[in-house]
């Protein structure tokens, strides 16, 4: 069961991704808050598996709230939800840990969908916005900025491979069969890619590529 937490200001906004969320078979809302800071409060208290964040919030904003949820001991995944796709707030959400964005128009299945595959320790991003939003933040990173190419100069060369990929949003089934390897060794290298670049998710490890100048 996926255990989730649901974070917004606006109690319709809730009540309605609290029933999207409880309809699916084996996720369970067992949160709802109404700031980032009662959902790191509910975070402590409840053990969280996926936690859907608004930004826009009063007391804490989501940013700082993904921030604290990701220090936490047992730190829940979080997908970022916004109405502006290209909000710099989302980026810095990215950067302080989500696992993804989604808008707040997003198909009900899609959000679903998202919290199924953050959960596994993917990345869930907006498909017209993701590569749009990282590149807006990253077009004076092409030839790399130190510490980033420092980071994946630790990879080998396959990991490097792997990284790319990454970067460009394949998932694990789909950097396998362009790498002809197993999924299951994608993920080891996925594994050891993250520890390498000290990042805690794959969204963080796909800026960190684009900062080295490693995706396309």
């Amino acid at each position: 069961m996926i255990r989730t937490l649901v974070a917004d200001d606006d109690g319709l906004v809730r009540l309605a991704l609290t029933d999207i969320l409880g309809d699916s078979p084996g996720i369970t809302v067992v949160a709802e808050a109404a700031d980032g800071a009662e959902a790191v409060e509910l975070a402590r208290a409840h053990r969280v598996d996926v936690a859907l964040m608004d930004i826009r919030m009063p007391r804490l904003d989501g940013i700082a709230a993904t921030e604290r949820l990701r220090r936490l001991p047992h730190p829940p995944e979080v997908v970022v939800l916004t109405t502006f796709d290209l909000d710099q707030y989302v980026y810095d959400a990215l950067t302080a840990g989500a696992a993804g964005f989604l808008l707040k128009d997003t198909d009900p299945a899609e959000i679903i969908r998202a919290v199924r595959v953050v959960a596994e320790g993917q990345a869930m991003l907006h498909p017209t916005a993701a590569r749009r939003l990282i590149d807006r933040y990253h077009r004076t990173a092409t030839h790399g900025t130190p510490e980033a190419r420092a980071r994946v100069a630790r990879l080998t060369p396959r990991e490097t491979e792997v990284l790319a990929l990454l970067a460009d949003g394949a998932s694990n089934a789909e950097i396998a069969g362009a790498l002809a390897m197993r999924e299951s060794t994608v993920k080891a290298h996925v594994s050891r890619i993250l520890a390498a670049l000290e990042v805690g998710n794959r969204v963080q490890a796909a800026l960190c590529a684009r900062e080295a100048g490693v995706a396309g």
